[in-house]
């Protein structure tokens, strides 16, 4: 089963400084149908003006990983981590037990990224962050696994629920194939570009919601880039 979930249809908001596309029921945006996707309880598509951003503000039992697509984003929490995140890298906020943090762009230009919160299937454990860059380049022609609840994926950021963040860049008329598992659901979204999974096309920031396939074949119908959360 491939849905298609174009980005015309999913939940959006604009604060000004913040402009929001909710691929899933968020804050005011409230779809019973799409209150997640397995583990999968946030995909948020959110454009942050420059000078702007997030200020403190508490989670807690919740995997958050950000995905800067473009600009950077500059993370504080109460632990006293500290980092700017920018283009093509990756960052994770294990919320555990509690923590509280803010989120900036302290750019001159908007920072856009995915933010994606999985819940956790590890809980009671201390909070924590980190972050990771991850080349581009390096992901050209194939899927990279950037944040890992599982130990075989080590060059993985950690976290704790058994899922993956996985991304890649193809090339239009190029095909990468990806081993799901029919147990398992996936949900992608083209950063970029233009593609193909079986009969169902997806553009830029349009969702497909993925169940009961054991393989995935994606074909670049034009050069793109695919995140790809894969979760029970």
């Amino acid at each position: 089963m491939i849905e298609l979930r174009p980005f015309a249809g999913i939940g959006h908001a604009n604060h000004g400084w913040l402009d929001a596309r909710h691929h899933f029921s968020f804050a005011d945006y409230h779809d019973p149908a799409r209150m997640h996707w397995g583990n999968l309880r946030v995909w948020n598509d959110d454009t942050i003006a420059a000078k702007s951003g997030f200020p403190a503000h508490p989670h807690r039992d919740m995997e958050i990983i950000t995905y800067v697509r473009t600009g950077a984003i500059t993370h504080r929490d109460s632990l006293g981590n500290q980092g700017r995140t920018a283009a093509g890298d990756v960052q994770v906020m294990s919320a555990g037990t509690g923590i509280t943090h803010a989120e900036y762009n302290l750019e001159d230009e908007a920072t856009t990224l995915f933010q994606i919160w999985i819940m956790p299937t590890r809980r009671g454990e201390s909070p924590g962050w980190g972050a990771r860059q991850f080349p581009r380049g390096d992901r050209s022609g194939q899927l990279v696994v950037l944040a890992s609840g599982y130990a075989e994926d080590g060059d993985a950021l950690p976290i704790r629920t058994e899922a993956r963040l996985v991304a890649g860049t193809i090339r239009a008329g190029e095909t990468i194939d990806y081993a799901l598992g029919a147990d398992r659901k996936g949900y992608l979204v083209p950063a970029t570009g233009h593609i193909r999974i079986g009969t169902v096309e997806a553009r830029a920031r349009d969702g497909l919601a993925i169940a009961g396939e054991e393989t995935i074949s994606i074909t670049a119908l034009e050069d793109s880039e695919v995140v790809l959360v894969d979760t029970l």
